[in-house]
């Protein structure tokens, strides 16, 4: 599919979608074929494994004391013990059972009571790169792991970046959609006032698509944590001029916000939601949320005493929106398909690409 310009115009009606979703986007499995962390930098020690888990397939993290982080399967290839309860010896793991040891390759390169020429196969390894304060794995085909996702702004000076995330009892799908809807403010009004979106446009490609809004407060005060993003007091003379694009590339998403007369986002978050069981009914958020530096000592001394406050605000925000999808999730669970009405344009068309882009559902390859 082609680049689509869907509407870029400053008028209230949203064209219809493009595209439409052909199956219950809830029950679509995530690609494979992409980057993915699975786990914070600082979680994983040196000289200690880290059993992580995608898509339910466990996998160990190891940090040698010297030379680069790797992946292997979580298994060993002897008795299907977890990697993770051994012992890490130079760039290989040793299991904690019977000493088997496994190199960054996955190759098994030590039994201790066979000679080395009778050594058995390894375990599966997985491609790994850390970045950014995170660990990636690509649980797909190693040949396509040459397209790594963008996180210039979380390695940018000019950037000051939040790592957060937390599990989530929901289908990636919610979270994508929840993002990239702002008509769902209103669930927001304790901690934001009364916001009014406005739709710009949006554009479609066969595994992205964007969308434009911008924002208008009719009712109560801005938040600190909002201040601290603005490195100021936001008055309502900027109403409908700061620009938010959201993006989902599939599978990340990013979102943007030009100020008014601004040449540079003032914001820049990077998410992305990794399932963790094999039903995909439970995912971690792995986001970076960069806020760019205002010049000077003084606006530059206001964003570190105003960071707190935009640590507490979006906190509340993530808060209420785990809290929405869950209960989306549990409603889908309860009615045991997606009975959902939707009429937004954009999520429809949002559906349809998650859709076309992951897996199908088990059983119906």
């Amino acid at each position: 599919m082609d680049s689509i310009e869907l509407n870029t115009d400053d008028t209230p009606e949203v064209p219809l979608p493009q595209t439409e979703p052909v199956l219950d986007t809830r029950r679509v499995r995530i690609h494979p074929d992409h980057w993915y962390p699975v786990a914070w930098s600082r979680e994983l020690k040196a000289g200690k494994p880290l059993a992580v888990r995608f898509a339910g397939d466990p996998v160990v993290l190891v940090r040698p004391k010297e030379g680069a982080v790797f992946a292997l399967e979580n298994r060993c290839a002897h008795r299907q013990v977890p990697l993770d309860a051994g012992v890490v010896s130079g760039c290989a793991i040793r299991c904690g059972y019977h000493g088997w040891t496994y190199d960054a390759s996955g190759k098994c390169i030590d039994v201790p009571y066979l000679g080395k020429g009778k050594l058995p196969n390894g375990v599966k390894s997985y491609p790994c790169r850390e970045t950014a304060g995170l660990v990636f794995i690509f649980p797909g085909d190693p040949a396509l792991a040459d397209n790594f996702p963008d996180l210039s702004a979380a390695s940018a000076n000019v950037y000051k970046t939040r790592r957060f995330g937390r599990a989530v009892n929901c289908h990636y799908s919610f979270m994508h959609e929840n993002l990239m809807d702002m008509n769902h403010q209103f669930l927001h009004r304790k901690q934001m006032g009364q916001i009014r979106p406005r739709y710009l446009g949006r554009r479609l490609g066969e595994d992205w698509l964007e969308v434009q809004y911008t924002f208008a407060r009719t009712g109560g005060k801005q938040p600190l944590g909002e201040a601290a993003v603005f490195g100021g007091k936001r008055t309502k003379d900027v109403n409908d001029k700061d620009v938010m694009t959201i993006r989902t590339d599939y599978p990340y998403q990013n979102l943007r916000i030009m100020p008014a007369g601004g040449d540079a986002p003032v914001m820049d978050l990077w998410i992305v939601y990794v399932p963790l069981d094999k039903e995909q009914r439970t995912i971690r958020t792995f986001g970076l949320l960069s806020i760019r530096k205002p010049g000077g000592l003084l606006g530059r001394a206001g964003l570190t005493v105003g960071w707190p406050f935009l640590v507490a605000f979006t906190e509340r925000i993530f808060r209420e929106d785990r809290h929405i999808v869950e209960a989306e999730q549990a409603a889908h669970d309860a009615q045991g398909a997606n009975w959902n009405q939707e009429v937004f344009p954009v999520i429809r068309e949002l559906t349809g690409l998650l859709g076309r882009c992951g897996l199908p559902p088990e059983g119906e390859d």
